[in-house]
């Protein structure tokens, strides 16, 4: 069998840049000091070993989503490719908002889609908390030089004063405060003396700029509350625009990769570095931040708040519910880490935004497991097959390939008897035109064993067909030299009543029934899909009797299914991770 053509990884402007950088030289001269820190710990290392560095840098206040899969397949694949690090960073500077759960669930999720931040001489795992004491250096440099001051207007008043899109803003009062008068209210605040709000520390920039976020940005706040990492020992927090750039510094990053809402932050990001490397903070190279349009999917919603929503109202159940665009989710559904890795080479990085069809994820999953699944046989509408001329009580084995591409994974027992589980769908009383299964007088394969000739079937009281009846042709064994003595059209899968066991069946589908949810209605929860989850009692082979959770298998004819995380060994519980073929078109 011919596998179809691969198509080539589409383009990538940050692996560009990345290789001119490189061709340039343009990092050759960093110094690594073997741990994150300010200008001095670097000066006294060695020369980076690492060509590039990046980062993927979470907050812990949620579980990842199919977005976050972009960035970690981004960042951590480019390190990987270029002879670099990843630094794994939990951006955890809001003390409010961040949980300790959601630390490993993002450990577990990066370490599931195959990457990792050690090697054999670093452990690139870090917590932008653990920098609060050079953030606070970095701050009170600030002040000391004249690039920030500590504003005692409130809240509404700073916001009046900040102007719109196009009217300037308006200096604080306190724009001109001292610098030893800011230093001592701010080490005043840090000290605890001052309830929340009641001053901020803001960098002093450009009132008049065109682009607000140069509008003097507020980079302290005073927060009492306890932090997970550091406790109640500080009760200044760094804001996000002011930490990240640090940390990036701080950690040596060469290329600090966001999504393209950060792009208006950029020259603020770049005027904080430059300010810090001029007071000999930091060393240059200095690192430089490139956006690329985050991931947008058909059938999905990746708002934080909406999945808040789906979770605390019970629309789901759980953020590992198989049908949440979440990680955690994802693998509890089956859904192969390397099928998120392909539809990332497939879709390329951009600039653009662009609206990606949830069948394509699709298809890169069924690609990945149609090559790395083994096959098994599963009768999710089981009727009953009665071979009359079979000995009653006699039992053979039968054997099908483990893989049908892969030999080298050998063989599985399949137990055959008179009394079989199939299909309902594989038999009619009345054929239509082109119908290859059993029908009466009609002939079909049973898979790795006989061909059957059907010869009625039994019904109950009301007309149902309970049992198809069927006579085996005992010199059309497969594997034997009368194999092909009689040739049929249809082949039908079977189990061995005898020897089948019971599970329960979870067909997943789309959480949404269209496209955009809640982009005609206004209101995404109408538009779930009401069939996104049918639960079916099914047979399996026994081979699958000692299945384990996050195992996965393809049921032939079925799709691609692994164990569920519910699962017990005497009440197995399989999910369907994808059907074989898309079933919604590819167009939705």
């Amino acid at each position: 069998m011919n596998k179809p053509t691969t198509p080539p990884p589409a383009a990538n402007f940050i692996r560009n840049i990345i290789e001119a950088d490189l061709a340039a030289g343009k990092h050759a001269t960093r110094r690594w000091g073997g741990r994150p820190g300010l200008a001095t710990v670097h000066a006294a290392g060695q020369p980076d070993q690492a060509k590039i560095r990046t980062r993927f840098p979470p907050e812990p206040n949620g579980y990842l989503h199919f977005g976050h899969a972009k960035s970690i397949c981004l960042n951590f694949g480019l390190a990987r490719q270029y002879e670099g690090r990843c630094h794994l960073r939990f951006d955890d500077t809001n003390p409010e908002k961040e949980e300790a759960e959601y630390v490993q669930s993002i450990i577990d999720a990066v370490r599931w889609l195959g990457f990792d931040w050690q090697n054999e001489t670093e452990n690139n795992l870090y917590y932008a908390s653990d920098y609060f004491d050079a953030m606070l250096a970095c701050a009170e440099y600030l002040i000391s030089a004249g690039h920030a001051y500590v504003d005692s207007q409130t809240a509404d008043e700073m916001r009046v004063k900040r102007g719109t899109l196009t009217e300037p803003g308006k200096n604080s009062p306190y724009r001109d405060r001292p610098a030893a008068e800011s230093m001592e209210l701010f080490r005043r605040m840090q000290a605890g003396e001052f309830p929340d709000g009641a001053h901020v520390l803001r960098a002093k920039v450009d009132m008049a700029s065109p682009n607000i976020n140069m509008r003097d940005p507020a980079i302290y706040r005073i927060r009492h509350a306890a932090h997970h990492n550091t406790g109640e020992r500080f009760c200044v927090y760094p804001m996000y625009t002011f930490a990240h750039p640090i940390e990036d510094a701080l950690e040596n990053i060469t290329h600090s990769i966001c999504t393209l809402e950060f792009e208006d932050q950029r020259p603020f990001y770049d005027w904080l570095l430059e300010r810090l490397a001029e007071g000999g903070l930091l060393l240059r190279p200095l690192p430089y931040q490139y956006e690329f349009s985050r991931l947008n999917l058909t059938y999905v919603v990746l708002s934080k708040r909406k999945l808040i929503q789906l979770v605390e109202e019970g629309h789901v159940c759980g953020w590992d519910d198989p049908r949440m665009p979440t990680l955690v989710g994802a693998r509890r559904r089956g859904y192969a880490p390397e099928g998120f890795k392909l539809m990332m080479e497939r879709i390329g990085i951009s600039k653009s935004d662009s609206l990606i069809d949830y069948s394509l994820l699709e298809d890169c999953m069924r690609e990945v497991m149609n090559d790395l699944d083994e096959r098994r046989v599963a009768v999710l509408d089981p009727i009953k097959l009665i071979i009359t001329n079979y000995p009653e009580g006699k039992t053979e084995t039968c054997h099908a390939p483990n893989h049908p591409l892969k030999p080298e994974l050998g063989k599985r027992e399949l137990p055959f008897s008179r009394e079989l589980w199939i299909e309902r769908e594989d038999f009619r009383e009345i054929p239509e035109k082109g119908y290859h299964r059993l029908y009466p007088g009609g002939l079909a394969r049973l898979r790795h064993a006989y061909v059957a000739r059907c010869v009625g079937c039994e019904k109950d009281e009301n007309g149902k067909v309970t049992a198809v009846l069927c006579e085996y042709l005992p010199e059309t064994r497969s594997g034997t030299p009368g194999a092909d003595s009689v040739k049929v059209k249809g082949t039908l899968h079977w189990l061995s009543i005898a020897h089948a066991h019971a599970a329960e069946i979870r067909l997943y589908d789309r959480l949404f029934k269209t496209t955009a949810p809640g982009a005609e209605s206004g209101d995404f929860l109408a538009d779930l899909n009401p069939d996104s989850c049918r639960t079916l009692n099914a047979w399996l082979e026994p081979s699958l009797q000692d299945a384990r959770p996050e195992e996965r298998f393809q049921f032939e004819r079925h799709g691609y299914f692994a164990v569920d995380s519910d699962s017990r060994p005497t009440a197995p519980v399989f999910n369907r991770a994808v059907s074989l073929r898309d079933s919604w078109g590819k167009s939705g």
